[in-house]
């Protein structure tokens, strides 16, 4: 069901890259972070979420603004939706096979908050937090969850943790090679939503992001 309102939802426990924390320390309180780090806690090598983390109390935070993505594709045929196909990934707002309208406006998302976070001096594999805000595009009855996930794992959680080899991402129906390889797994909720602030946006994202040390 739609939430009519967009409500936020300020996490006290995140996500950061993986650091081997054992589960019984973690549910006995024995587990204390240390006061700089962050430390997530990660059940298995393939996952695509952290289950949480453990922050310290004097780590410097960077908490993004919500971001979508920037309108690129000026074909004056272009519906609301496709003005925000990333055109630098996509030449001429032209998707390849398979390739949905929320999973593009997802990758040219995270490209913009690649961007903020290499301004505040940080980087995808600092990001500990991410809350996602999906709207369903015209004529849909749902959100694309698979369309959104196809493209975060083309920046987050595309290694296995034990061997560091790299996950097979899809663009799409096509396998490919992740734009950014990166095991951390941040902590993460999606909700549907009704209606995003910028009228043709089906993706909104938030991040935080802790500096290491």
């Amino acid at each position: 069901m739609k939430m009519r309102t967009r409500t936020r939802v300020a996490l006290a426990v995140a996500a950061t890259a993986a650091v081997a924390v054992p589960s019984t320390a973690f549910a006995s309180g024995v587990f204390t972070p240390k006061p700089t780090e962050a430390h997530s806690f990660v059940s298995g090598d393939e996952a695509l979420l952290a289950d949480g983390v453990a922050i310290g109390k004097n780590a410097a935070w960077y908490k993004s603004s919500g971001l979508g993505p920037a309108a690129m594709n000026d074909d004056p045929d272009a519906t609301a939706e496709e003005r925000f196909i990333p055109t630098d990934v996509f030449p001429g707002g032209k998707l390849p096979e398979g390739v949905t309208l929320t999973e593009a406006q997802a990758i040219g998302t995270l490209n913009r908050i690649g961007d903020n976070l290499e301004r505040a001096g940080l980087s995808y594999e600092d990001v500990i937090s991410m809350r996602v805000f999906l709207q369903n595009p015209e004529g849909a009855e749902k959100m694309d969850y698979s369309g959104f996930n196809r493209a975060y794992r083309q920046f987050f959680a595309n290694t296995n943790r034990s061997t560091g080899d790299s996950l097979e991402v899809l663009l799409g129906s096509t396998p490919t090679e992740p734009m950014v390889s990166n095991d951390v797994r941040p902590s993460r909720f999606a909700l549907e939503i009704e209606n995003l602030p910028v009228d043709g946006w089906l993706v909104e994202i938030e991040v935080d992001a802790v500096y290491p040390g």
